[in-house]
């Protein structure tokens, strides 16, 4: 037992470190730097130099009382700012997500629902030019032609930046994740929200710990885009900050498209091989392939009405 402790404390220390001081302590670096320039020496080193030498050869600082009570306000001042940024990740993941948008509160819900309405007009048009191109594809075939491909998969290279499906959320992470539910209801007749729980705990373990990877590489990508607003602002004081947070954002939202896009298809693969599996647990016949009957029978069997009336 005292090993298992000594263990999970460790791992709990590595987490603090990694998650939040470090991050934080590189915030509160350009934060000193913030103060010591401002917006009128924004990018004078030997300024910068000067104010850091005074503030280490502080009496208070130089002493070993002070220097203990410095490390303690960095550590608590970093450990803060990386709690800050989990915060702000956490609205910003619901936000870009944006699975539960139509309950949003009024100007943020007409904002949203105007969004969506946006990306499938474009999303129409990009469809029927994909359609297009492929219908062209086929008539060539008929005549023993064979189209370029090129400007079919541009085509529908176009169409699924917009989204994978027709568009349902404000953006394209959102509807990324939401079109493995569209997917798997078209191609399996399965209702995701009701099979998932269930079919989590019959996973195997190393295909728990992908999609469990997946999920956390997309929550760091979320904490990265926090970060960027920190960051943001920081401008008011120190315009280089604006440079920095444009930087950290790029990154942000390139692994969380990665991120999103990884997870998506590890849930979808999982829902397709294991759900027979999971059918057959819960006593259901299917000796061959999984049919449309036996999801159907699998999706009510798992289905819960959210209430019973009692009888009067």
């Amino acid at each position: 037992m005292a090993g298992l402790l000594a263990e999970l404390g460790k791992k709990l220390a590595e987490r603090w470190l990694t998650l939040l001081v470090l991050p934080g302590a590189l915030y509160l670096a350009v934060i000193a730097a913030a103060v010591a320039l401002g917006q009128t020496e924004a990018l004078a080193p030997g300024r910068l130099t000067d104010q850091f030498t005074t503030w280490a050869t502080s009496p208070t600082v130089s002493s070993l009382g002070g220097q203990i009570v410095v490390l303690g306000a960095v550590l608590a001042g970093a450990a803060g700012a990386g709690i800050a940024a989990q915060a702000l990740a956490s609205v910003l993941e619901r936000l870009w997500l944006a699975a539960d948008w139509h309950t949003w509160p009024w100007p943020l819900r007409a904002l949203a629902n105007a969004q969506v309405n946006r990306r499938r007009q474009r999303w129409t048009v990009s469809a029927g030019n994909y359609q297009e191109e492929r219908d062209q594809a086929a008539l060539l075939r008929t005549r023993g032609q064979r189209a370029d491909p090129l400007s079919r998969h541009a085509a529908y290279h176009r169409l699924t930046r917009i989204a994978p499906e027709y568009p349902a959320r404000p953006t394209w992470c959102g509807d990324r994740i939401h079109a493995v539910a569209v997917r798997i209801e078209r191609d399996l007749r399965l209702d995701l929200s009701t099979v998932w729980p269930p079919l989590w705990l019959t996973l195997p373990e190393a295909v728990r710990a992908e999609i469990q990877a997946a999920r956390l590489a997309l929550s760091r990508a979320f904490t990265l885009g926090a970060w960027a607003i920190l960051y943001v602002v920081l401008a008011i004081w120190w315009w280089p900050a604006a440079l920095i947070a444009l930087g950290v954002a790029v990154a942000a939202l390139t692994r969380a498209r990665t991120a999103t896009d990884t997870y998506a298809v590890l849930l979808e693969s999982a829902t397709h091989l294991y759900a027979g599996d999971l059918a057959r647990q819960l006593g259901l016949e299917t000796s061959g392939p999984f049919t449309a009957d036996t999801a159907a029978a699998l999706s009510e069997l798992l289905h819960r009405a959210p209430f019973e009336l009692p009888d009067n």
